[in-house]
């Protein structure tokens, strides 16, 4: 007698204009034996009412669309009834930032569409497809509050420029980690140690990223070039097609990139990040590790650590998901756990703190 217990199937709904997408999608979750496509609407309004009567785990959601705008939906969405979501976007400047507005407004994470030979290139990305479905039924979903967000404060100016310019600050994230990141960095002052930032994301959205919280903080923000000072007020992060390294010229920190293989299968990678921080600057590193799924720079972090840094993790409460932090924890890395409406301010006082 076989008393094995069901496996219980994530239930997917798929939003696209595209039957070509639509068949295609089904096809590659269908593939999977722990999930499984129970509808699939070719716009909004008719995914309204296939929401209410199936009750999906998961949607699948396109950005552009007839009827209603796929942001225009998640927005409504998330509001009266919110559930996982993960977005299907182009790789275009365009569907970059359509894809970060939507992280804005409460999906967990997206998957980018192949700009060239969409069929093979959707069967090509399978994989990623299911694991980032499994990831994101899996997350915390928050609704969105009616009314505009209220602007974070900038906080106060450390005040030193010896500080400023012989500390870094690294910072690792993934799945949430594109929020997380903005509540961090819109809290750090123009005079703050420069910042290098390994977040897991596609090369075609890492520019728009940063030129998005370029636009909203009170330090610069760009995506690393490579070779460039790391400068207090700065902060720099990896682009999608490298890992991005901390490095020693003289008296000066210096950014590097490197396309060697991923590491922990990301690159760039946070473990890569952080090993050359601990190499490179020791003592003089704030660690930060946010949200994120998997285990991705857990031993770095552990690295910097015994080579004098200080560790902060984002608490479980505040993560999408608590993966990165609780590995990071788990293996003796972390000195401080952390909600991330208080990471900016717990880091600067750690750091005027070392100074006093």
């Amino acid at each position: 007698m076989n008393n094995a217990v069901p496996v219980h199937k994530i239930r997917v709904l798929i939003i696209d204009d595209s039957a070509l997408i639509r068949s295609i999608l089904k096809e590659v979750i269908n593939s999977f034996p722990d999930m499984e496509v129970i509808g699939a609407a070719s716009n909004p309004l008719q995914a309204r009412e296939m929401i209410k009567t199936l009750n999906p785990d998961v949607l699948t959601l396109d950005v552009e669309m007839p009827e209603m705008n796929g942001l225009t939906f998640l927005e409504k969405l998330m509001r009266l009834r919110p559930m996982p979501v993960l977005m299907i976007s182009s790789l275009t400047e365009r569907g970059s930032d359509a894809a970060l507005r939507a992280l804005e407004l409460g999906a967990i994470d997206f998957v980018a569409k192949p700009k060239m030979g969409i069929v093979t290139g959707l069967q090509e990305y399978a994989d990623e497809i299911a694991e980032k479905i499994r990831v994101v039924f899996k997350a915390k979903i928050v609704q969105l509050r009616a009314g505009a967000q209220p602007e974070r404060e900038v906080l106060a100016e450390l005040g030193s420029r010896i500080t400023a310019a012989e500390k870094v600050i690294v910072v690792g994230s993934s799945t949430g980690g594109t929020e997380a990141l903005k509540e961090f960095l819109v809290r750090m002052p123009a005079d703050s140690p420069g910042i290098l930032i390994a977040q897991h994301m596609p090369e075609a959205f890492t520019r728009s990223f940063a030129n998005r919280l370029d636009g909203l903080c009170k330090i610069r923000v760009s995506e690393a070039e490579g070779r460039e000072r790391v400068l207090p007020g700065h902060a720099y992060i990896a682009p999608g097609h490298s890992h991005l390294l901390l490095k020693r010229n003289g008296a000066n920190y210096m950014t590097e990139l490197s396309q060697s293989a991923p590491v922990n299968h990301h690159r760039p990678s946070v473990e890569v990040l952080f090993r050359s921080a601990a190499q490179n600057a020791g003592k003089n590193v704030t660690g930060v590790m946010l949200t994120g799924m998997g285990k991705d720079g857990a031993i770095g972090m552990l690295e910097m650590r015994q080579a004098g840094a200080y560790n902060l993790a984002q608490d479980e409460a505040t993560c999408v998901v608590y993966g990165m932090p609780r590995e990071a924890v788990a293996v003796g890395a972390v000195d401080e756990i952390v909600p991330i409406q208080d990471m900016a301010q717990r880091v600067l006082d750690r750091l005027r703190k070392v100074a006093a």
